[in-house]
């Protein structure tokens, strides 16, 4: 599919490079946002990457859509010269089930398999940082196995706990801090998501893989004391 901009409303433009999530399209996106970093464009006031798009928002004063087309247009020919860093390889570990994954029975039961199935299906897979959003610190990873699929709940709750492992869909991610949410709790991590001594402020970064390793209570405990 060759790249397609969507006006989004009179001061932003979407930049769509597939109608599906792809490797390719993650790439794509990363390798743009990779030369609007390098050579920044003075009109964009913010970028919004997302699974295979980026939502760029522009001063509308300075700059009208025709023109930053004309202008991404050129970046876009330049981006097979760009070469992304090799991925930072990230492990998660996460206690699962009980207080700390109050969802895992019912999603082993959705899905007609045992809790210690899902657990496996979940921390066997390396997932890609497509993009973060939501609250800060907060990456959408993907994708999931195909056996866990599952939908959102229909009722959110009002509080969900920092570093709560979810999934919904065929996403999944950890909530940095503690806020309402509808996804499916698994269990439930020691690591901080959210860094505000770091100049990145977020453990995961767009393009980072990341594995999920299973810890027991006690190592979860032992973790928090450190």
């Amino acid at each position: 599919m060759p790249v397609q901009f969507q006006m989004a409303s009179d001061q932003s433009l979407l930049v769509s490079f597939s109608n599906k999530v792809t490797l390719d399209a993650h790439q794509s996106v990363r390798k743009l946002l990779r030369l609007l970093a390098a050579e920044p464009v003075p009109a964009i006031r913010n970028l919004h990457p997302a699974y295979n798009s980026i939502l760029i928002q522009f001063d509308a004063l300075k700059m009208e859509h025709r023109e930053l087309k004309a202008i991404l247009r050129k970046y876009l020919q330049r981006m097979r010269q760009v070469k992304l860093a090799a991925p930072r390889e990230i492990e998660i570990p996460v206690c699962y089930g009980g207080v700390y994954g109050p969802d895992l029975t019912e999603v082993a039961a959705l899905h007609g398999l045992a809790a210690d199935k899902v657990i496996e299906l979940h921390s066997s897979r390396t997932y890609i940082v497509y993009f973060l959003g939501f609250v800060p610190g907060f990456a959408y990873l993907g994708e999931l196995a195909a056996e866990l699929f599952t939908p959102r709940m229909q009722t959110p709750r009002r509080a969900v706990p920092a570093g709560s492992v979810g999934i919904a869909g065929n996403q999944t991610g950890v909530y940095p801090f503690a806020t309402p949410g509808g996804w499916r709790i698994l269990g439930r991590t020691p690591a901080k998501m959210f860094r505000a001594d770091n100049d990145t402020l977020s453990l995961l970064s767009v393009g980072d893989r990341v594995r999920f390793r299973a810890i027991s209570a006690e190592e979860f405990a032992a973790w928090e004391s450190m």
